[in-house]
């Protein structure tokens, strides 16, 4: 298999690879803008962008995109992230052009009609109730805006009921002419694809893309702030996230966080799995994460319990992230490191998988990132490396917890940062 790239004149970058014995083709346009990405009375505007570019254009209606691609057997979706938002299909390798039409079709010709706007404001206005109603939705999203408080970075993807009901077409169109440009946008296209052929078909079809934003793209440096949410419910388990700031995509310790989360909470042998699942039975779902964005990133472990055993469990875990700040034994990297590797190779064995990971390498680094240089960067990485990360990301920054359920039990925030720090000032006042 081989990724070949080409950058036409406009500006947009086309990236392929051939996968032999795949009939299939996987394609889509991966923005490099999403909900950060909005201005303040724009909140919930990159999602509803997404669906209302499946809404008709000038020679299509919603129906007829979604007849037309279903009738060849092929299916068409998208995506928004904190950071980019994604129009993707897949169809048989005979009936690419009609992907390669659909999608340039609905990314430069879309009509935002008023009736199906008002249509798809109800469709989102229930979609934000279902999220509110999932626990696990709530403690996400609020974790992510007490880490980044009162920022873009923070805010639910999904927008509000206020804002989202008070956007009209032309807010659609100021928000696409400012981030829908060909230098951020990228077309990737991986299985049974010819890629000469193909950056035929896109250089046509894709013509109409602006070159330059009206006005400059916006995005609020992120800086991470910490804190506290917790929402008590009748429910019949609580759901508890411990956070902490972590390093941003491009910073040196990236893969090592990677790593360091494998360790902590990565699967079924980590430490986090076996010590508070297995060997003491304190819940039900516990596991670590590491997300990166470009400028900033956090580093946490969430766990599902009752809440009888939140008084028991935090301290457990808190215990955890002393112990690995303390030591790591070179076959735990070792496994972690095989882990990712499989997830790498797994991944590549799905034409859509393999598109959405050549999407990513370029957006964040400019260039897909073999597979030999993945693996090695991870080889680097040593058990003091680790940690070392791990020592100055639980001790130097300020925690970020969120917390839904019954959870009358769980510690005071000011009690989580004093037995946080207390092993480490105990350390250091022995000399240690």
């Amino acid at each position: 298999m081989t990724v070949e790239y080409t950058r036409l004149p406009s500006g947009l970058t086309i990236v392929t690879e051939n996968m032999p014995h795949i009939e299939s083709v996987a394609l889509g346009a991966w923005i490099k803008s999403g909900a950060r990405n909005e201005l303040e009375n724009e909140h919930g505007i990159a999602h509803l962008l997404e669906h209302m570019a499946f809404k008709g254009t000038n020679r299509r209606s919603a129906r007829q995109i979604a007849e037309e691609i279903e009738n060849v057997g092929g299916e068409v979706n998208a995506a928004t992230s904190t950071e980019t938002t994604s129009y993707y299909a897949r169809v048989l390798k005979d009936h690419l052009p009609l992907a390669v039409d659909i999608l340039a079709d609905i990314l430069t010709d879309s009509v935002f009609d008023p009736e199906e706007l008002a249509r798809e404001k109800n469709v989102i206005m229930q979609e934000i109730g279902a999220a509110n109603d999932i626990p696990d939705d709530v403690v996400f999203d609020n974790f992510a805006g007490a880490a980044f408080r009162d920022q873009t970075i923070g805010r639910p993807i999904l927008g509000t009921p206020d804002t989202v009901m008070a956007f009209r077409p032309d807010d659609i169109r100021r928000y696409m002419a400012r981030n829908y440009t060909t230098d951020r946008i990228f077309i990737v296209g991986t299985g049974a694809i010819d890629h000469d052929a193909f950056v035929r078909e896109i250089e046509i079809k894709f013509d109409s893309l602006p070159r330059q934003p009206e006005t400059p793209p916006f995005m609020e440096e992120a800086s991470y702030t910490g804190g506290d949410v917790r929402i008590s419910r009748d429910l019949s388990d609580a759901q508890v996230i411990l956070g902490f700031e972590g390093p941003a995509y491009h910073a040196h310790d990236f893969y090592c966080s990677q790593i360091l989360a494998n360790v902590l909470g990565g699967g079924m042998s980590s430490r986090l799995f076996q010590e508070v699942r297995e060997i003491r039975g304190l819940c039900y779902s516990v596991y670590a994460f590491h997300w990166g964005f470009s400028d900033s990133g956090v580093f946490a472990v969430h766990a599902a319990t009752g809440g009888e055993q939140l008084t028991e469990l935090v301290p457990v875990v808190i215990d955890e992230l002393h112990r690995v700040a303390e030591s790591v034994d070179r076959s735990e990297i070792d496994r972690a490191r095989a882990q990712i590797r499989a997830q790498l190779l797994m991944g590549q064995e799905s034409a859509a998988a393999r598109a959405g990971q050549i999407a990513r390498q370029i957006m964040l680094w400019g260039r897909p990132i073999p597979n030999e240089e993945m693996m090695m960067r991870l080889e680097n990485i040593t058990p003091r490396r680790l940690t070392d990360l791990a020592g100055r990301t639980f001790y130097d920054t300020r925690p970020t917890i969120s917390a839904i359920g019954p959870i009358g039990s769980l510690a005071p925030i000011d009690d989580i940062i004093h037995n946080l720090s207390f092993r480490e000032r105990r350390k250091a006042s022995a000399g240690l």
